[in-house]
Order: C-alpha cells, then structure tokens, then sequence
C-alpha cells in the first residue's frame, strides 16, 4: 500500500485507465513471470528518486559436486605405430599417486588432434597402466577402444515417451555443474504448472507417478534439455537436430523456436491434457512391416490402430490394453517391447 496517504487526490481521473492508489495490501498474484515493481521517492525539495526492482532468481541447496565415475586418457596419432608408442611413453612415465583427472585432462586439451585415436578407462591406476602396455605391444584389451577420426556431420536426436526411468540424471545432476544448472532452469519453468515438483518425482521413488503422462513429458523434457546443454558446455554442438514425438518439443527449445518458458508451458499443458484422456490405454512397439500387422488388426479398428511407423519394420500400435495384448499374442514372432505410457 501506499504510505502516508488516506484518499486519493482529486487531480487525478481514477476512473480512467487501471491505475488505482492502493491504500491497503494486497495479494500479488503469481504470474509466472518474475514480478517487478517501481517506486518512487518525491523529495520535499523537488527531487524524484525513482527505482525498478525485480525478483531475484530461485535458489537452490547447494550441491556438494561428485567425483567423475570415469576419466577417459585420449591418445592421439597420425598413425597406429605412433599411437602405440604414445601410449607406451605414457604407461613408462604414470607413477602411483598422479592425478588420474590431471592426466586426463592434459590429454585432450594440450595435444594436437589426429586421426588416429585411442580411449583408455579403468577403474584404477594399475589397470590403466596394463591397459595402456598391453596396447602399446599390439594387443587388445577390455580397457581400449580405438579407432579413426573423420569429418561430417552430428546430428542429436530427442527421444519420445517410453524411455523415462527414476532417478534419470542423477548422477549427471550430482558431477555435472552444467547440467544441474541447466535442469534447475527448466525444473523452474515447469512446476509453475505441475502439481508435484518435477525434481522430485523424477528422484523419488514412485514410479507409477512419474509413468503418468503429465509428469513423464515434462520429466523427458528436463532430462534432455539438460543433457544437450551439458553436451554444449563441452564444446559439441550437433549440425542438426530433430525429435521423435515428444522430443519434438526438446529440439524446437534447443533450435531457439521455443523460449524455454513457451517451451515448458507448451509441454505441461499437452501433458495435462492427454492425461484427462480415458485411462486403460497402451502402447507397444514392434519389429514388424505395417504389412505383416495390419492383418492383425481386423475387428480391432476401433479400439486399435498403428500410432507411429518408425521405419520399413518398426511401427508402434496404440490403443486399448486388452486388445493390444490380444494383438502382440498373435505377433509373438516378432519382437515387441512394451512402452511405459498410462495412457
């Protein structure tokens, strides 16, 4: 409210426009948008002080950051026999006690960049040295993988609903700065509209609930979100990008058509609305042609139909649970994997 002040003055046509004196609080409705105010200080002298604040951004517990899982050692060469004796330097002058992060790190941001290359993970430092001994004298081990760099193009794809499980992210969430920050980002947007925090349901331990349509789009959205940008502050940026269903949405974020706002109210709400669908549905994929199937579907069309034909074998059928089980028991010769949707 307005301090110091009983009635409005009679200089000013209240009635016109939407500007009221408010002489008593009241409630500031929450817009989704960060609220900001102007206020004013008019000096007896004639000075006029004038300021424009805003909301500050939300804060979140502060994370005690992980250790990385695995460490990868990038060897780089113009050739196999160079790469080998790379590698065999390096297994000569690790000793116990190096930093197997600094190690790491030094590798593959102070070498050139060849074509030939070779990956080394292991768990410990012993292993890492046998590893890279053991394919410095011409031989294969579980540790290594190698093989040759060539230009084109890198296209991401955004997977559609079907492939959420709890906990997705975690232990990206917990390592990764970059991906936390970018999953908070996002989490803030879409529980404006949720009537659960997202974080929570994805890390908790209710898997029914995160199957429900209304929180697995969102929670595929975040998920996805997060991973490209972790991708992105590493410097891997795609050429293209296209999604599958739902992931449509995910790329049209990252391509910059969707603000991140219009994104997540785009998202919550076709989620919220498939979900007041009737339940009893399902989903199911199969590796079939649509030839093979449609035969199949004789005396279902109304309760059945193909929603999605991924490919000349893959399609995925829609409908109701029953007759789909019905369907996939007379398919059993080909491979079927069941989609964890609720609707």
């Amino acid at each position: 409210r307005t301090l110091h002040v009983d009635e409005p003055t009679n200089q000013v046509d209240w009635n016109t426009g939407s500007v009221t004196l408010l002489t008593q609080n009241q409630a500031w409705p929450d817009t989704h948008h960060p609220r900001r105010a102007a206020i004013s200080s008019f000096g007896i002298s004639g000075t006029n002080a004038h300021i424009i604040i805003e909301q500050p951004p939300t804060t979140h517990e502060t994370r005690t950051q992980q250790e990385l899982p695995h460490i990868p050692w990038v060897l780089t060469a113009r050739s196999q026999a160079a790469l080998r004796a790379q590698a065999a330097r390096l297994a000569n002058h690790v000793s116990e006690g190096d930093s197997v992060l600094d190690i790491g790190y030094s590798l593959a941001t102070t070498r050139a960049r060849q074509e030939e290359r070779a990956v080394v993970v292991a768990d410990d430092a012993a292993r890492r040295v046998q590893a890279l001994l053991t394919f410095a004298r011409g031989g294969a081990h579980p540790d290594v993988v190698t093989g040759r760099a060539r230009e084109g193009e890198l296209v991401m794809v955004f997977s559609g609903q079907g492939s959420q499980r709890l906990g997705m992210g975690r232990e990206l969430y917990d390592t990764y700065p970059a991906y936390a920050k970018a999953f908070d980002a996002a989490c803030d947007e879409l529980d404006h509209h949720l009537p659960h925090p997202l974080r929570d349901v994805m890390f908790g331990d209710d898997e029914d609930l995160l199957n429900q349509t209304q929180y697995t789009q969102p929670a595929l959205f975040a998920f996805q979100t997060a991973l490209y940008r972790l991708w992105e502050s590493w410097g891997i940026t795609p050429d293209t990008v296209t999604g599958h269903s739902i992931g449509e949405i995910t790329a049209a974020h990252i391509t910059g058509t969707l603000t991140l706002t219009d994104a997540a109210t785009l998202i919550t709400e076709r989620a919220r609305l498939m979900q007041t669908l009737p339940e009893g549905g399902a989903m199911v994929a199969i590796n079939a042609t649509e030839t093979e199937v449609l035969p199949h579907l004789t005396g279902y069309e109304d309760k059945v139909g193909i929603a999605a034909i991924n490919s000349t074998n893959s399609l995925v059928l829609s409908g109701e649970d029953k007759a789909l089980r019905e369907i996939a028991d007379g398919l059993s010769q080909h491979r079927t994997t069941w989609l964890r949707v609720s609707h």
